[in-house]
């Protein structure tokens, strides 16, 4: 068997009724599905994977706190960060090969082949351009068939641009035509999410970004029709408006349970001492408290908070890297890490694209700021889309097979349950 699956990032069933006007789609049997909670793009890729649940597969959100390091570890690539059965393990037992080309948590021995940015970061600023390939040199040699090199800064931060998806596809359309090709390849288009996040689902831009990436996906779709392949396109996500930002950590300070360090008048983080933290992800926010006793006291502090939907219990999701309160915020609303008030105090990392040692999301990454130049801006109403919710039919997610789909499949956990026994046969 052959198969193309490609997930594109925000593409909400909603979003793809809208906008949709390649004649490819008319060769797809598609419907709408449901997706994951929480609905981020890390819990998703490992439920396809794995056809388990974030709280199975321990994925709870784009990054977790080690407890005993009291560190935040986000986008970490190593595969084995995610538990579960692989849906393909018996297909490569049997002699498939599996490969995956930006997808997160990609890197280890899981799969015959991995294409993954691997920036090396420099002592004293800046950074090395460079991607992990394997087989080694693979990179390297689809640079040079499709005559471009990938950029970082159009994959995020505020630079972002269609760039890094049509490379992502142009590369992709090389491999499955080439000695390297795999059986089974898995594919990340990121496009749509820059856009809605940094200007809303109903922007004037909406259109124009979705054609842009609707081109890519097409590119794919002839390519692997060409190849043989048959081919899976779903959505991870839908992106919803934003307009309201939370400040769970504000609140923890300002009730004496989240503590700092002042390092030369810059507010750092002690999580160390901190009783309780809250690592947020887009509409998400993990609270980690240290003493249990202080659960119910720590709730109450955002019982009456506006944009807060739900508080969830840890046993509610039940994964030892959850934090012990899980909240989601309501329709318009979302997390944001900070906790301190004025520019002056904020960390060094906060006016810079640093997704390793901010302690939770930061969206406002994808604009610049005028004062300082060249920095990111701090300003959190900015941001006019988010996501993570997965409770309402327009959280709904796009599933397209150019295969017979299954009457029933109604989730993107059926998708993969689908897909795994194709690849058992």
């Amino acid at each position: 068997m052959k198969l193309l699956v490609i997930q594109v990032a925000a593409l909400s069933h909603e979003l793809w009724q809208k906008h949709a006007k390649a004649d490819f789609w008319k060769k797809l049997n598609s419907k709408n599905i449901k997706t994951v909670f929480p609905a981020l793009t890390c819990p998703v890729q490992a439920s396809f994977r794995t056809g388990l649940p974030p709280a199975q597969h321990g994925m709870i959100a784009n990054g977790f706190l080690d407890r005993k390091l009291r560190k935040t570890f986000f986008w970490e690539q190593s595969s084995s960060l995610y538990d579960g059965k692989r849906i393909w393990e018996k297909f490569r037992r049997n002699g498939g090969t599996v490969g995956q080309i930006c997808w997160q948590q990609s890197i280890g021995r899981d799969s015959d082949l991995v294409l993954s940015p691997a920036p090396i970061h420099k002592h004293h600023g800046g950074m090395i351009q460079s991607f992990y390939s394997e087989p080694d040199g693979l990179y390297s040699a689809l640079c040079r068939k499709t005559g471009q090199d990938f950029n970082l800064r159009s994959y995020w931060g505020p630079f972002t641009s269609i760039d890094s998806t049509r490379w992502i596809s142009s590369a992709a359309s090389e491999l499955l035509v080439s000695d390297e090709a795999t059986d089974v390849l898995l594919v990340y288009l990121p496009h749509m999410d820059y856009g809605l996040q940094k200007f809303g689902p109903d922007s004037a831009t909406v259109p124009d970004t979705f054609r842009q990436t609707e081109n890519e996906i097409e590119k794919l779709f002839v390519s692997a029709k060409l190849a043989g392949y048959e081919v899976l396109i779903f959505g991870d996500y839908a992106i919803t408006q934003a307009q309201q930002p939370i400040f769970p950590n504000r609140i923890l300070w300002d009730a004496g349970f989240f503590v700092e360090r002042n390092v030369g008048g810059r507010r750092y983080p002690d999580l160390y001492a901190s009783r309780a933290f809250a690592m947020v992800d887009h509409q998400i926010a993990h609270i980690y408290i240290n003493d249990k006793s202080d659960i119910s006291a720590v709730a109450e502090l955002f019982d009456d908070v506006k944009g807060v939907l739900r508080i969830l219990t840890r046993n509610e999701i039940n994964n030892e890297r959850c934090g012990d309160i899980i909240m989601e915020a309501a329709a318009g609303s979302w997390f944001s890490y900070k906790w301190w008030d004025r520019q002056s105090e904020a960390p060094d990392y906060a006016t810079h694209v640093d997704i390793h040692n901010k302690p939770g999301f930061d969206p406002c990454e994808l604009f610049m700021s005028l004062w300082p130049p060249m920095s990111i801006s701090q300003d959190d109403s900015r941001i006019r889309g988010t996501h993570g919710s997965s409770y309402l039919p327009e959280h709904d997610v796009f599933c397209g097979t150019t295969f017979a789909m299954e009457s029933k499949l109604a989730s993107i956990l059926d998708a993969s349950a689908m897909v795994g026994a194709m690849l058992e046969k």
